[in-house]
């Protein structure tokens, strides 16, 4: 399978806040990556599942990390949801759900819990040892490495039969730890290599991503990219990273995303690097990318690659206010244009026909993505966040749409948008909830439509909330939708921003 921050004493660089304040326009928050992961073997979006019991069933990773720990403010935790015939569930649910939380504080896990950590800023799945269970990867941007403060860490939680357990967790940093690099701000895994027959860690920081390859028990710093200055393409500062096999080879594919200093930060762009038998080859450089995704919404056989962005100067020039949804379709050559191999993508925004709703400027549509087959098909479709959406007059309360594949591509027929005052779906919108900052497609309970989970990380003073939509041959249903924050799965400190971080 492949795929797809923060912290309270912050030194990050000018550009990276720069980049930050461009990417939600204001909103406050800062969106974690999709990040696709999975059993060796499989490479491609649609074999994902996140299954660290091994039991076929989607479960759910998700990241709190401005949590309070042993009275740490901010040192984060996560939480996992086991999927089952029923699908997931809280300790509160009828039927009760089985759960479990991690912090730094649980036995067995490395290091301790401390304030500004941002444990669970970013969470990806895949199986690192091999062993057939996928395994938890949790990055810890906000970390200290001794006097180095936001140096960063990642910690691994391994899978086995009975899911995730902290006997064998592991943590590690970068090769080369810096003060302000937040190591671990964004992390992925899939199968890049066939060097190893395991899956292969990615991790940014904001110098770029660096590899690791679980080897005797421990992970190894096996590479790294440095996407600021490398000389096969444009500068770019990292941020989002995404996996999917565009190509087809066998070989998982890797997209690492930000923006770019050679335009002044004014745009998304993504860094293409194929995956193969001896390791990652610079392929190209993509227009889009403070979020990406990966999926075959064609069902042509190769993954394609998703990009959103809030409008560039360039876009709103143009009339595309509120923010723009890219699809690169993949084939032989990798992910390309409509025209050419790095040509112009399928551009879309709420003002494409058929689309629901009006662009806005300050929606942030498109700067959290999903891809996953809702309608049981066989065609990937895709979940598009914008957090800054306007309810009515109420500011910034969020939206989530779904736009259908279909053997042409990405279409806006039987698109669909939901809000909290959708009829169906409990709650209601409230400014500064930032509902669908984090978005994700998953078939917890295993009957072939993929259920949308939406998160608002702003609600209730920040305690953040969860969402699940169910699916069914027509698309999303608002009947029948629940919710749950933190509490229902064993946090009882509150303004965690429970759901700022989703495994994809």
């Amino acid at each position: 399978m492949t795929s797809t921050t923060r912290s309270r004493r912050r030194t990050a660089s000018a550009a990276l806040a720069a980049a930050s304040f461009l990417l939600l326009a204001g909103l406050g928050i800062a969106a974690a990556p999709a990040s696709y992961a999975g059993t060796p073997g499989g490479t491609s979006a649609r074999d994902r599942n996140s299954d660290f019991d091994g039991d076929g069933y989607d479960d759910i990773l998700i990241g709190a990390p401005d949590g309070t720990v042993g009275g740490k403010k901010g040192a984060g935790f996560v939480t996992v949801q086991y999927g089952a015939p029923h699908g997931i569930g809280t300790n509160n649910s009828v039927p009760k759900g089985r759960t479990a939380l991690f912090s730094q504080n649980t036995a067995g896990v490395p290091g301790t819990a401390q304030t500004g950590d941002s444990f669970g800023a970013a969470v990806a799945t895949g199986d690192l040892d091999g062993d057939g269970y996928d395994d938890a990867v949790i990055g810890a941007p906000g970390k200290e490495a001794g006097a180095l403060e936001d140096a960063g860490q990642v910690t691994v939680l391994y899978g086995s039969k009975n899911g995730l357990g902290a006997a064998r967790s592991v943590a590690f940093a970068s090769a080369a730890p810096a003060a302000g690099a937040r190591f671990g701000l964004a992390v992925t895994a899939a199968r890049l290599t066939g060097e190893t027959p395991a899956d292969v860690v990615a991790v940014l920081d904001q110098r770029g991503a660096e590899l690791f390859t679980y080897s005797g028990g421990a992970l190894r710093h096996t590479g790294s990219l440095d996407t600021t200055a490398h000389p096969a393409g444009r500068a770019i500062q990292p941020a989002y990273l995404t996996t999917g096999d565009y190509d087809a080879d066998g070989y998982a594919d890797l997209v690492v995303s930000g923006y770019s200093p050679d335009d002044d930060y004014a745009q998304g762009w993504s860094a293409v690097y194929s995956g193969g038998e001896h390791g990652l080859t610079h392929l190209r450089d993509l227009r889009g990318g403070i979020s990406t995704a990966s999926g075959d919404i064609n069902k042509d056989g190769y993954d394609d690659l998703v990009t959103g962005q809030n409008s560039s100067p360039d876009a709103e020039a143009e009339g595309l206010t509120g923010g723009l949804v890219g699809v690169y379709y993949g084939g032989e050559e990798g992910p390309k244009g409509l025209e050419s191999e790095d040509g112009t993508p399928q551009w879309w925004t709420q003002n494409s026909p058929g689309v629901p709703g009006t662009g806005e400027h300050g929606d942030a549509w498109g700067s959290e993505l999903s891809v996953g087959d809702v309608d049981g098909d066989g065609y990937a479709d895709l979940a598009i966040g914008a957090p800054g959406e306007n309810i009515g007059t109420v500011a910034d309360a969020g939206a989530v749409w779904l736009l259908r594949g279909s053997a042409d591509g990405l279409t806006a027929t039987g698109a669909q948008s939901f809000d909290q005052n959708t009829a169906g779906v409990p709650g209601t919108a409230e400014s500064g909830d930032l509902w669908g900052a984090q978005v994700r497609l998953a078939d917890t309970d295993r009957d072939g439509h993929s259920e949308l989970l939406a998160a608002a990380p702003g609600e209730d003073t920040q305690d953040g909330v969860v969402w699940q939509l169910p699916a069914s041959t027509k698309g999303l249903v608002a009947d029948g939708s629940w919710l749950y924050g933190a509490g229902a799965l064993g946090d009882s400190a509150g303004t965690a921003r429970f759901g700022a971080a989703i495994d994809e």
